[in-house]
């Protein structure tokens, strides 16, 4: 019999365990506010004081902020739940599909569309491109374990779906930012963009490095934390201990990595606020259309709403941390790369939960009775 339990509280339940947006942990319910008050204080701060900008960069301060922000998820993720996952070639091959095909080529589209100059009124900008294809081609491994759970979707899934894509981004990332972001333009014919990208003389063993620091580093920390804390403690005390206390860890290094990045950057944003609002636009557009291709598809294979949802949340958030970290070990942190990166939490965070309504409301008004068990509970309860 399967040891997993499904949340049966409806969507309007207010109590600790239950998906409704209104019972969010405070800092998670405001984390918009949050990061708005953030890149307030960093631009500010900038602007002000310009020459905070070198003690960041020769600090290292993003950097350090980057790699603490990444720890907790990957100590969180249970790597065991991987044979879960792979164990289903359907739904897995579902999530494959759209995490690492539809996703990548919808945001190198919308970055060919409004910063390649092909559109008469909006320019050539290759940083802003490369930095949309940079954020495209990482794929979410922390912040859509929060869009699920609020949403009531599978943990196990979404759990398993982490671990598996965190390390197959450790395996491609680099490879995708060389495809998407270099080798591809040139054969599309963008030569006044591919102009662009190359005076940033960006090469894949600069990505591979990058990785290797701000992905690999947490990554190693957080998987020998979960192996030698279970072992030394138990999964108990692991899981409703020591991650409640590192879990906070993630929110203030975010909010500190967005303050001095924008420190660097509050020069350029007081003097082009539009260009905020112009990378904005694509993002949306990503987020919305990539949620709602992905619960289509899930929905239409069978699946059941707690797998449809942890499918769609994954497909629909990227890993905007790590695109951050390599945008500023390749290029700087004041370049405009990085700074298209760093406005990805702040368009994710409203739009995802908004998302997280919409997916609640598929949930009371989509009949699911046919639909398949959850993929994972299915899996255990034939292991058991």
């Amino acid at each position: 019999m399967s040891n997993i339990e499904t949340h049966k509280h409806g969507p309007n339940c207010d109590c600790p365990d239950c998906g409704n947006p209104r019972s969010m942990d405070f800092l998670d319910k405001y984390l918009t506010v949050w990061i708005f008050g953030a890149m307030a204080t960093g631009v500010g701060l900038g602007y002000v004081a310009p020459a905070v900008t070198k003690p960041i960069q020769d600090l290292h301060l993003v950097g350090i902020g980057l790699v603490v922000m990444m720890y907790p998820p990957l100590a969180k993720a249970d790597y065991s739940q991987l044979r879960a996952v792979v164990s289903n070639w359907r739904v897995l091959g579902l999530s494959l599909i759209q995490n690492w095909l539809i996703g990548p080529t919808l945001m190198f589209g919308l970055a060919v569309v409004f910063f390649s100059g092909l559109i008469p009124g909006l320019p050539a900008r290759p940083e802003y491109f490369l930095g949309l294809v940079f954020i495209g081609m990482a794929r979410c491994i922390a912040m859509v374990l929060v869009w699920n759970e609020l949403a009531e979707g599978s943990t196990e899934y979404v759990t398993g779906l982490v671990a598996f894509n965190s390390l197959f981004q450790i395996l491609t990332y680099g490879v995708y930012i060389w495809f998407f972001g270099l080798f591809l333009p040139p054969l599309l014919g963008m030569d006044s963009l591919v102009a662009g990208i190359t005076t940033f003389d960006v090469t894949p063993m600069q990505v591979f490095e990058a990785i290797v620091v701000f992905l690999g580093i947490p990554f190693a920390g957080g998987f020998l934390t979960r192996y030698v804390g279970i072992r030394t403690k138990g999964e108990q005390w692991y899981d409703e201990q020591f991650i409640p206390t590192i879990d906070p860890l993630t929110l203030v290094a975010l909010l500190f990595t967005v303050i001095v990045m924008f420190a660097t950057q509050g020069g350029t944003i007081v003097a082009a606020p539009g260009d905020v609002l112009l990378i904005a636009v694509p993002l949306t557009i990503y987020f919305v259309v990539m949620f709602l291709v992905s619960f289509g598809m899930g929905r239409g294979i069978g699946a059941d709403y707690s797998t449809t949802t942890a499918i769609g949340f994954t497909a629909a958030s990227n890993n905007f941390e790590l695109a951050i970290a390599v945008a500023v070990a390749v290029f700087g942190v004041g370049s405009g790369v990085a700074f298209a990166t760093v406005i990805g939490p702040l368009i994710e965070v409203p739009v995802l939960l908004a998302l997280v309504n919409v997916a609640l409301y598929f949930q009371r008004t989509i009949d699911w009775k046919s639909a398949e068990p959850d993929a994972v509970a299915a899996s255990t309860t034939d292991d058991d």
